[in-house]
């Protein structure tokens, strides 16, 4: 039993916490005062909320970002712990049987039995360092592979693919292309810089049917448009021809295109001019098999007064 004592100080304790709840709610809705740049009324204005000024705009934008930064972290570094945690061939039952990778898994096995086992002192070589003789750009389409195609074995090829290999000027700052090429060039020091185009490629095709007013947002066509020199020439040289046959044209006109904007490089000019560099083209044709490669010769004083010309051009097939 509770004395009486007690239980009458609980009771004005209870007491004394309800009126502080209900003073507490009243003062919540309860409207705020007018400010002293308010006007007063029959209704009572709020004031003006408070506007951060800029340099506290950009500070309060600092912070979401460094949250959303911090939280980007935190996620991969979870996503990264999981593959830490992970366990040996633990495959999902359901759908195993569908799975894309087991094709995979079996053709890496015949790799690791048939070349790296077999191989296995060249590949401790290579764990240890690269060095290539060529650097390639290629298309990323995926009946080019230049590794399939040349037969490029481990640490022969530094290889760069992308939309339409091309190599997009010095000027234009930098990208995934321009950073394999200072790369390959001034770390791996390599010997041949080969861009390899294609038959039937979808990036020449869009480039050769962009409008020349086209302000897309796609960053394929804003990727291609590093083409255009190739397109105006194509459509000077082959303007009359049907569109397939222009983009066949085009598709050649911009291997050149890139080769001659490896030259705005100041390190790969410099490198050519030395002699310890040279840069080439590659055509590959998938429909009849055939490859076409050639050499562009830069230098001054040639004959006809131009600095670049063709060596070496020669068909595989």
């Amino acid at each position: 039993m509770i004395p009486r004592s007690l239980g009458s100080a609980a009771r004005r304790l209870t007491a004394a916490s309800t009126r502080a709840c209900a003073s507490s709610a009243y003062a919540a809705r309860r409207p705020c005062p007018p400010s002293h740049g308010d006007v007063a009324g029959d209704d009572e204005i709020l004031p003006t909320p408070h506007r951060p000024e800029p340099e506290e705009r950009r500070r309060g934008e600092h912070r979401r970002e460094f949250s959303f930064i911090t939280m980007a972290s935190r996620d991969h570094s979870s996503l990264t712990q999981q593959l830490l945690e992970f366990q040996h061939d633990t495959v999902d039952e359901v759908g195993a049987e569908h799975d894309p990778f087991m094709d995979l898994k079996a053709r890496f096995m015949d790799f690791k039995q048939q070349n790296y086992v077999e191989k296995f002192s060249n590949y401790q070589n290579l764990a240890e360092q690269q060095t290539p003789k060529f650097m390639v750009v290629a298309c990323a389409d995926s009946r080019v592979c230049p590794t399939s195609i040349l037969g490029f074995q481990p640490g022969e090829a530094f290889t760069v693919r992308n939309i339409a290999n091309l190599v997009p000027p010095y000027e234009h700052g930098g990208s995934e292309t321009s950073a394999g090429l200072e790369f390959a060039v001034n770390s791996l020091q390599v010997q041949n810089v080969l861009v390899v185009g294609h038959s039937r490629c979808g990036g020449i095709q869009a480039l050769m049917s962009m409008k020349d007013d086209s302000s897309s947002g796609s960053f394929i066509k804003k990727w291609v448009s590093f083409g255009k020199s190739a397109r105006l020439s194509t459509k000077a040289a082959a303007g009359n021809l049907s569109f397939d046959m222009q983009c066949t044209h085009c598709e050649k006109e911009s291997i050149n295109s890139s080769l001659l904007n490896l030259l705005t490089h100041p390190w790969i000019e410099k490198r050519v001019n030395e002699c310890t560099l040279s840069l080439h083209g590659g055509y590959y044709n998938f429909v009849d098999c055939t490859f076409e490669k050639w050499t562009l010769e830069y230098r001054e004083g040639m004959e006809g007064g131009s600095k670049y010309a063709i060596r070496n051009r020669s068909t595989w097939s």
